[in-house]
């Protein structure tokens, strides 16, 4: 059996290196494809494949097999779970991959996209540009089918250019504006707040109007320090947490 094959990583060093890993490779596991494999490689391939040594990496994957996305066999080797489902907490470690992971593996449906002037509210990160192309998806779960999260995306207009919608039922916003587009993204930089549930929201994501939601902004930055996506996400309150954590160098 052909074993899955990982997307690749560039490592920073200023952070965990079994973090990243675990975090591209969770990115990689549930944005696959449906007729992928899922044996994993062994652990001294993937080792060898991320550049990190065997012992971080079976850190690493212990962190994915606590989460129940993958399970070890002793001489059979490791295995992704078909039904893995995304456990409910999102952490934030200043990684892209981490954001790529925390956007990945749910059901996408690309509920339109066009453009329109820049929004009073997203003004102050397009101050030279009159108009963006705006994507809106609902994200519901593998399994139930029900949904989870549904987001906005005001993406600047020449790369929205290079972005073909279907890609974006597949993978994350951050993911095709970096390695399909080819963005090369210096930061990105988080909110995340407690609002109720507008009539959109509350449609969208099943759940009673004025109800808790989390809301999610995410704005990216290229390497010239421009704005180049502003994602605005709606998490079922009752379905996400976010935790931040902060290491000491």
């Amino acid at each position: 059996m052909t074993a899955f094959a990982p997307d690749s990583l560039v490592l920073n060093r200023k952070l965990p290196l079994w973090y990243q890993v675990s975090q591209s490779l969770r990115a990689s596991i549930l944005g696959r494809a449906p007729d992928a494999s899922l044996r994993l490689p062994t652990e001294e391939q993937l080792a060898a494949h991320y550049g990190v040594s065997v012992l971080t990496m079976r850190q690493a994957l212990k962190e994915l097999e606590e989460e129940g996305l993958i399970s070890r066999h002793r001489r059979r080797g490791t295995f992704i779970e078909p039904g893995a489902r995304r456990s409910t907490p999102r952490r934030l470690l200043g990684s892209i991959d981490a954001i790529v992971a925390q956007q990945s593996g749910e059901r996408t449906t690309v509920l339109g996209h066009g453009t329109e002037p820049v929004p009073g509210e997203l003004a102050e990160y397009f101050p030279d540009v009159p108009e963006v192309v705006a994507y809106r998806r609902l994200r519901s779960d593998g399994e139930s089918g029900e949904p989870t999260n549904w987001a906005e995306n005001a993406v600047r207009p020449e790369l929205a250019a290079a972005i073909d919608p279907a890609d974006l039922e597949r993978w994350p916003m951050t993911k095709v504006l970096r390695d399909v587009v080819g963005v090369r993204i210096s930061r990105i930089t988080d909110t995340v707040e407690a609002r109720l549930a507008d009539p959109e929201t509350a449609g969208l994501l099943q759940v009673p109007l004025l109800s808790p939601i989390l809301h999610y902004t995410g704005v990216t930055y290229d390497e010239e320090g421009r704005v180049v996506d502003v994602a605005r996400i709606r998490y079922r309150g009752d379905r996400f947490s976010f935790t931040v954590t902060v290491e000491a160098h």
